[in-house]
């Protein structure tokens, strides 16, 4: 049996959103796509085709992909009484203490993750490594760039 993917709430509709109008109007236009392209002859060397084709592709792919995750979806909603500790949707506001910069990350699920907008996988180093802390614990985490230092400010 497949291992359950864990996901926010928001993590889990924007992936459905997503599956739906990969369904819905992407598919469509990629089939117009190849229509069009057939229409006009010759497959061999009919690059239109063969660029929608691997649009095809591609598009099914990612269909198979979220429909795959959807299924096996756990959606983990943060508990009333969890105080201010961090977990998988918690907002968390980080001093640097190597480089004194501050910093807030949200820890989301690994297929939510998304380091530019700030959304840190539960499964990186820093994400795990926030897992369980509270306003003031320090710790260190192992980076490719060396070991980084961290203390809790905030928890939303």
């Amino acid at each position: 049996m497949s291992k359950e993917i864990l996901l926010t709430k928001e993590g889990y509709e924007k992936l459905k959103l997503e599956l739906e109008e990969l369904k819905g109007p992407v598919r469509q236009r990629i089939a117009d796509a190849i229509r069009e392209a057939k229409s006009h002859g010759d497959l061999k060397e009919n690059a239109a085709y063969h660029e929608a084709k691997l649009n095809q592709s591609r598009m099914e792919g990612r269909v198979n992909d979220l429909e795959h995750i959807l299924e096996r979806a756990k959606i983990v909603e943060r508990a009333e009484n969890s105080g201010e500790m961090a977990h998988l949707g918690s907002k968390v506001t980080l001093k640097d203490l190597t480089w004194g910069d501050e910093l807030t990350v949200n820890i989301v699920g690994s297929f939510e993750a998304d380091p530019t907008q700030d959304m840190i996988s539960i499964t990186s180093p820093l994400g795990a490594g926030l897992l369980g802390k509270v306003i003031s614990d320090e710790f260190e985490v192992e980076a490719p760039a060396g070991v980084q230092k961290y203390r809790v400010l905030a928890i939303d």
